[in-house]
This record gives structure tokens, C-alpha cells and sequence, in this order.
């Protein structure tokens, strides 16, 4: 599961930067998700150690009496843009960036797409490896949710940023088959607040 919306009122790019919490509606939206999946067997709830993933875990930790794990490789991808707000093509206008930006391919300016996608699928096996049966939920950030979801899919990882399918609190569901995740389900649990939610700020 994504997070919920982020109070972020000045739009910055927030990265891993600490002190980014819920909004009031992104609480509603984690909640939301979590009561979607009422009457299902979650065993295991594992989140990113970002506050906004933490406090998005809350609701499922109190309807599924669970403890939340704080999972490290699940957090949000390093950036170099952390804490401005990214404006193009403007901000090609400045020389200091330009070695950032040099190869959207891995991408440059930031922690690499196969990094990404590999510490996922590695988070991903070992809590399914370690589940005693039931459904396993990991609350994460918007590209390492698609970058598994790519990879699942044998996609090529680099893409453009503006197509991802991963709104605010969305839940992308797999299933290891012979050792490998396939997608089965993806589903927008707080469809009705997502009109009137901001989504800025994702890496």
C-alpha cells in the first residue's frame, strides 16, 4: 500500500526528509484502506520508516491488532532534489543541476531504478518467506511500489514519472509464483477522497 496524502503545503520534492506527516485527509485515506480489507486474514503489516508510511500503517496495526514492523529496504528512493520544488524544464536552466540530470535512463539524480526494484523484490520474498499463511501488507512510497510492479511485469523500469498507476493509499497486490511476483490485483480503496487530496512531492 502507498501512504496516504502528505501535508506538504509549500510543494517541495520531500524525499526522505524527516517531519512529513499526514495530512488530515491522508489519515482518512489510510484508514479507508485498511477498512477495504475488512474480513481478510492479515497476519503481517511491515512499513517504510518514513512517518507518513508509519502513521499510514496505524489504521491496519489497530483493525488487525498487529504490530507495525519497520522495514528499511521499502523506504522512499534518495533524490537529489530533496527539499525544492521541481519545476521543468526551468530548472535545466540551472548549470549546477545539469550532472544530476545527465541520464534519466538509471536516473542520475537519485538512487537507481534496479536498486529500487531490487531491495523491493528482496523485502517482498522475505516477508512472504516468513509469513505463517494469511496476507502480508507493506506500506511504502509511490516508486518502489511501481518499480515492483514493473519488474513483475518484465516492463522496462525506466518510465515517465507523470504515468505511474500508484495513488494515494492504492494497494498493489502479488503472488510469488516459481520464485517470482506476479501482480493480481490493484485497487484505489479511497477512490471518493482522492478528488480532493494533493498529490506533490513524490520522488
Amino acid at each position: 500500500m502507498r501512504h496516504g496524502e502528505v501535508f506538504n503545503p509549500t510543494g517541495v520534492l520531500y524525499g526522505r526528509i524527516p517531519g512529513f506527516h499526514l495530512s488530515e485527509l491522508g489519515h482518512k485515506m489510510a484508514a479507508s484502506a485498511a477498512k477495504a480489507f475488512t474480513g481478510r486474514p492479515v497476519t503481517t503489516l511491515y512499513a517504510s520508516p518514513l512517518q507518513r508510511a508509519q502513521e499510514s500503517a496505524q489504521p491496519w496495526s489497530a483493525a488487525f491488532g498487529l504490530p507495525i514492523v519497520t522495514e528499511d529496504r521499502i523506504i522512499e528512493p534518495t533524490n537529489k532534489f530533496e527539499g525544492t520544488k521541481v519545476k521543468f524544464p526551468g530548472l535545466l536552466l540551472k548549470p549546477k543541476i545539469w550532472t544530476w540530470v545527465y541520464n534519466p535512463l538509471r536516473p542520475s539524480w537519485g538512487e537507481a531504478y534496479k536498486s529500487i526494484a531490487a531491495r523491493m523484490d528482496a523485502a517482498m520474498k522475505d516477508a512472504w518467506n516468513a509469513a505463517d499463511g494469511g496476507e502480508v501488507v507493506m506500506v511504502s512510497h509511490q516508486l518502489p511500489i511501481w518499480m515492483a510492479t514493473r519488474a513483475a511485469a518484465g516492463e522496462p523500469l525506466f518510465h515517465d514519472a507523470r504515468k505511474r498507476r500508484c495513488s494515494l493509499s492504492s494497494i498493489t497486490s502479488f503472488q510469488l509464483v516459481d520464485g517470482a511476483f506476479t501482480e493480481v490485483a490493484y485497487q484505489d480503496p479511497t477512490e471518493g477522497l482522492l478528488a480532493s487530496s494533493v498529490d506533490l512531492g513524490a520522488v
